[in-house]
């Protein structure tokens, strides 16, 4: 079993997942139960699944939860780019988001690449 709290790319997940707390704030009222959830719940999602992959046994299994976490990426991007076509993120905020959110996706293809490659 491996320290999740260990793994940059968990520390990296962890602090966007307080950026987007901060940044969906300011969304209207109405989007509490729509968009600003959904992004919120999708970015919990990658810190969290790298959390419980590290807990499994298996390299096979941490592989398979950072591919959640990949896909859970991939919906908090779409969730980013939505709120600035709404007007709920403004542009130049929105670039720094998706450009940490793009390292985060990064650094999991790296993580995975690695585990795979040990298996091997």
């Amino acid at each position: 079993m491996q320290d999740f709290r260990k793994l940059k790319v968990w520390e990296r997940a962890a602090e966007f997942t307080g950026l987007i707390y901060a940044a969906t704030a300011s969304f209207p009222r109405e989007e509490s139960r729509g968009l600003t959830d959904h992004l919120r719940r999708a970015v919990v999602s990658i810190p969290t699944n790298i959390a419980e992959g590290c807990g499994r046994k298996g390299g096979a299994d941490f592989v398979r939860f950072l591919h959640i976490s990949m896909g859970s990426a991939c919906e908090a991007e779409c969730c980013l780019v939505l709120s600035r076509r709404l007007g709920f993120l403004d542009g130049a905020g929105c670039d720094r988001l998706l450009g940490q959110l793009v390292e985060i996706k990064r650094m999991l293809t790296g993580l995975i690449k690695s585990l795979r490659a040990a298996e091997n």
